[in-house]
């Protein structure tokens, strides 16, 4: 199992989105991302071709790694075997965290979502996740069918002793309760991207400083560049 805690503070996580990180400004979008502090990014596009999500993730993965920052591939283990990502974020109906496991080794960083539920995460843990993610936390745009989940699941959580990552439609005016509830990772799709690359750097920096204000392990952002 892979030692997330050791590769990176609490902080945000940056999700692209095809739509808000077109492949025109993917790499920068990132890149002023990383600028801002995030800890960890995921790539997810659910409409490229495969030539072109090859592309991008190898892009990507060189910016992430040079940043020292991990990238993990949405629902696709083999891709990330190919661009030699840091691992994979996995749903409930996509390949088996053990099937994922055994192609990308024992230090591959696999994340698992839980939606609303404790039991879920509870299997996640028993079967090696590495973090757990929760949400719907509010309106999202990304998965608006997502079911809603409360706060309390991710204090609840915390009993797992495993990272635990918030989603749906978190912004900078919404992210703070959900790190007092115990949120050591936000995971912000709109709610950072779509911006010119200040404007995506400045709310990177704003999320980070929102760590550093209200979860004890995280630190204020420093300059990367």
């Amino acid at each position: 199992m892979g030692t997330i805690i050791q590769t990176f503070s609490p902080g945000l996580y940056a999700i692209t989105d095809n739509r808000l990180t077109p492949p025109d400004r993917l790499i920068a979008s990132v890149e002023a991302a990383l600028q801002g502090g995030a800890v960890l990014v995921q790539y997810r596009d659910k409409a490229s071709t495969a030539v072109d999500r090859l592309n991008q993730a190898s892009a990507l993965n060189s910016l992430c790694r040079n940043a020292g920052v991990p990238l993990l591939i949405n629902d696709d283990p083999e891709l990330a075997k190919r661009v030699g990502a840091a691992g994979v974020h996995l749903g409930q109906d996509d390949c088996t965290l053990a099937g994922a496991r055994a192609l990308l080794g024992p230090d591959a960083i696999i994340g698992i979502t839980c939606h609303h539920r404790l039991d879920l995460a509870e299997t996640a843990k028993a079967n090696g996740a590495d973090y757990l993610a929760f949400g719907r936390f509010y309106t999202s745009t990304t998965k608006p069918g997502a079911p809603a989940a409360d706060t309390n699941v991710l204090t609840d959580a915390k009993e797992l002793a495993l990272p635990v990552t918030a989603i749906g439609g978190i912004t900078l005016d919404n992210g703070e309760p959900l790190i007092r509830a115990g949120a050591d990772l936000l995971a912000v799709v709109g709610g950072l991207f779509g911006g010119t690359p200040d404007e995506i750097e400045h709310k990177a920096r704003m999320f980070t400083r929102l760590f550093a204000t209200h979860h004890p392990l995280a630190h204020f952002p420093t300059d990367r560049s």
